[in-house]
Formats: structure tokens, C-alpha cells, sequence
């Protein structure tokens, strides 16, 4: 890890520039995310059905993977007040956020190798064990690494290009990923390629960030106690509108995806198309966020995200009217969609770089990482929410996965359309009204920069 210095990188630049810091340090600084996104779907989609063939208790399975969620609910913020208030000591050497990363990372590597490459009579414990462990180590390392993104610049529109650096590379290895996985001739053959190119990508990806991409120094002029800094963030307005949005959007984007293989296969009847469709979704999202970042360079974030939201509204309430074959329509949609995914991707977490500037100027502490988690926990909550009552809904309503589609009642598939299309454009609507009118525009962060960079009375 290379010492912060103070004049080295963002910290020295004024807040008025475009960017601060070149394209190989963005990679360098993005390279992290690529690894930490091929864990996703291993994680949250095929861990579960690999497990449940091993023989595993699906109750037992269910619970773990449950728990799993409920400890997020801990470790989050616990993560967040430590990387910014990580020991004077080792901060002045080597940062706030960089000693979390590179703890972090040896202990996602050991742990995803237990649990994606399990030893013979694995079950559900031991999946329900080291899942925990990775979402430790998880949390350990994407915390402190969201905030110091957060951190890198200081400009209103510099911090998008950022986040779209960043988010794209987590995308790419999303979708890598899933090709990898498609390519093993079984799922154990399918994980282990996932763990291997992990094995590869992770170490060298960290250690490319801790080496190149220099920290900036923690400029706050006090801390707070806790109870204080508590009644700050709820004073912020700016970020109960943002993370209100952050919800409601993050609901609507969860709907589609806890819904997609059943709509791709009940409503298209296609589900040989699925793999195909996932990758070309991420993909356009990649091609999307640097052009919604570079649109935001002219325009608002706050109003950029909300046509970008808009949008995909507009795109997403035709799936409905779409029938058994119509797989070339379908794939216009996911295309359209994905573009306007990597909008939600670039942009909220830039606007909250805004926030935390807010929360520095009032309070006098720069708390990145506590505001981040709370950004992790309502991104997790939204997702739990959103697919837990849609799948309440479709059972209710009678719609059985396991029968064809032909089986199902046409209540049950409408709903299912409704669902999937329907309830994410009137969520994200809403995200819109939210946003629309923030309060935190390029003149209001020029001011807020203003106050935090001037000298200390």
C-alpha cells in the first residue's frame, strides 16, 4: 500500500476541475470491483441449487442463507464507523480505507473457496458457515472501498465518472461470471472455473488499487460522539430524500430481477434464451454509464438519474403485452433497460458523494463510510423486500414454478406480468418525484467544497 500524501492525487486539486485523476487510475482504483462482481451470482444464484443437489436440507439451506442477510444488517454499519475511524496510526501510513481491502481480500478468497469447492458431505452448514464468513469479508472490503470511490474526487461530475468506472467493472465480472459458469459441464465444474478465475483476479486487482491509486487524507476537524452524529444524519434532508429514492428504485430494479427466469420461461416460453438475455442486459448497462456520466457532466445527476429512470419506464410497460416466441422483442427491452441500468449504477452513488459533503460541512467529521453502509443496508433491505412480497404475491395468486406454462392460470401469469413490468415503473415513478427537486446541484456542492476546503478558524 502506498502512503497517502497530501498533494498527491485528488486531495491537492481544486474542486472546481473536471477530473483530478487519469483514466489508468480510475482502472486501477475500478479493478477490484470486477472480482467482487463475479462473486455475486455465484453467491445469490446458483450456491443455493448447487447445495439443495448435494443433498442439503432446504429448510436448513434457506435459514443459513437468511441469516446470512440478517448479519448484513450488522456488519454494514459496524464496517462503516470503523473504516472512519480506522487507528491514527495506521491511517497516517496507509489510509482510512485501504488496511480494510487488503485484509478484507484473503479472507473472501479463502472463504468462497470453501464454499464454492466444498468438501465431500458438504451441506447446509458448512454452506450457511462460510457464506457468513464471505459476507464478512465482503462487507470488509466493499464498504471501505465504496467510500474511498467517494473520496478519490471532489468534483460535482467527476465523482459519476468514478462510480461509472467502477460499476461497469463490477458488471463485467458479473456477466463474466455467468459465462464462465455456463462453460462447466456441471455445476461443481461451473463454480470451481468461477473460483479459479476469482483465485487469479482478486489478489492482483487489489494489489493494483493499493499500489496506484494514492488515498486522500481525512480532513475531518472533529468526531463526533455517536448519539450526535446520529441526529446529523437525520437532519440531512438531502439524504433521506436520496436514500428514500435509493430504496424505492432499488425495489424496482430487485422485482425484475427475482422475477426474470420465470417470466423468460412461463410468459416467453424461452428458457434456453435466459443466459443470453442476462449478458446482453449487463452489457448494455456497461455501454450506459459513462454515457449517462458523461450526460451529467452537462446536467444535473439528480435529473440525468431521473430521465434515465423515466426511461426505462417507458421501456419496461410494453413486457406485458408480450406472448410465448417473442424472444427478439423481449431482447429489445432487456437492451433498452440494461442502458438505462448503468444510470442507476454511475449516479446515486456519486449524488451521495454530495450528501456526505453536506454531512461534513454541518458537522465537521468526514463519514463516508457510515453513510455508505447505510446505502448497503437500504440497497439489501429493497431487494429482500421487493422479491420477498412478489413471490408471496405469485403464490398466492397460484402460480406454481414447477408446472408449464400452459398449466398456470391466467390470473396467475398476468400478475406475473404486472409484477415484473408494472410495479417497478410505478416504484421508480416515485424515485423520480423524490429526486427530481434535490437540493444538492453543481452550485450547492461548489459551496459545500468551498466551506470544507477553506482553513480551519
Amino acid at each position: 500500500m502506498t502512503p497517502r500524501a497530501a498533494g498527491d492525487g485528488p486531495a491537492s486539486q481544486s474542486p472546481s476541475s473536471a477530473s483530478r485523476i487519469g483514466w489508468r487510475r480510475l482502472a486501477a482504483y475500478a479493478a477490484p470491483m470486477a472480482p467482487l462482481g463475479m462473486l455475486h451470482f455465484p453467491i445469490w444464484v446458483y450456491v443455493a441449487p448447487f447445495y439443495a443437489g448435494l443433498g442439503a436440507d432446504l429448510a436448513l439451506l434457506g435459514a443459513m442463507v437468511l441469516a446470512a442477510r440478517l448479519l448484513d444488517a450488522i456488519t454494514d454499519p459496524a464496517m462503516g464507523v470503523l473504516s472512519d475511524r480506522t487507528p491514527r496510526a495506521l491511517a497516517a501510513r496507509f489510509g482510512r480505507r485501504k488496511p480494510w481491502l487488503a485484509l478484507a481480500a484473503p479472507v473472501i478468497l479463502f472463504s468462497a473457496w470453501r464454499l464454492l469447492i466444498p468438501p465431500e458431505g458438504a451441506g447446509a452448514l458448512h454452506a450457511g458457515l462460510w457464506l457468513g464468513v464471505l459476507m464478512i469479508g465482503w462487507t470488509a472490503a466493499l464498504t471501505p472501498y465504496l467510500a474511498w470511490g467517494a473520496e478519490l474526487e471532489q468534483g460535482y461530475a467527476a465523482r459519476a465518472r468514478v462510480t461509472a468506472w467502477r460499476e461497469s467493472a463490477g458488471l463485467l465480472g458479473m456477466a463474466g461470471a455467468a459465462v464462465l459458469y455456463a462453460t462447466g459441464a456441471d455445476a461443481a465444474a461451473g463454480l470451481a472455473a468461477v473460483f479459479a478465475a476469482l483465485a487469479l483476479a482478486l489478489p492482483v486487482a487489489t494489489a493494483a488499487a493499493l499500489v496506484a491509486v494514492p488515498e486522500p487524507p481525512d480532513r475531518s476537524r472533529r468526531r463526533l460522539p455517536w448519539r450526535e452524529a446520529m441526529r446529523a444524519a437525520a437532519r440531512n434532508r438531502a439524504f433521506a430524500r436520496l436514500i428514500a429514492a435509493w430504496f424505492l428504485n432499488g425495489a424496482a430494479n430487485a422485482l425484475p430481477a427475482a422475477l426474470f427466469l420465470f417470466f423468460v420461461e412461463q410468459r416467453l416460453g424461452a428458457p434456453d434464451a435466459a443466459g443470453p438475455l442476462l449478458i446482453l442486459y449487463f452489457m448494455a448497462a456497461v455501454l450506459g454509464a459513462p454515457v449517462w456520466s458523461r450526460l451529467s457532466e452537462r446536467f444535473p445527476k439528480h435529473r440525468v438519474w431521473g430521465v434515465a429512470m423515466l426511461w426505462a419506464c417507458a421501456v419496461f410497460v410494453w413486457a406485458p403485452l408480450l406472448g410465448p416466441g417473442d424472444v427478439a422483442a423481449f431482447a429489445v427491452i432487456t437492451a433498452l433497460s440494461g442502458f438505462a441500468l448503468g444510470a442507476d449504477l454511475a449516479l446515486p452513488p456519486a449524488i451521495q458523494a454530495d450528501v456526505v459533503d453536506a454531512d461534513a460541512a454541518e458537522t465537521g467529521e468526514h463519514r463516508a463510510g457510515a453513510f455508505f453502509a447505510a446505502w448497503s443496508v437500504t440497497a439489501k433491505a429493497a431487494q429482500a423486500v421487493a422479491a420477498g412480497l412478489a413471490l408471496l404475491a405469485l403464490s398466492a395468486a397460484g402460480f406454481d414454478a414447477a408446472v408449464a406454462a400452459q398449466a398456470q392460470s391466467a390470473g396467475a401469469l398476468s400478475l406475473l406480468a404486472a409484477l415484473y413490468a408494472l410495479a417497478p415503473a410505478v416504484l421508480k415513478i416515485a424515485a423520480v418525484a423524490l429526486v427530481w427537486r434535490f437540493p444538492i446541484d453543481r452550485e450547492a456542492q461548489a459551496a459545500l467544497r468551498a466551506r470544507l476546503d477553506a482553513p480551519a478558524a
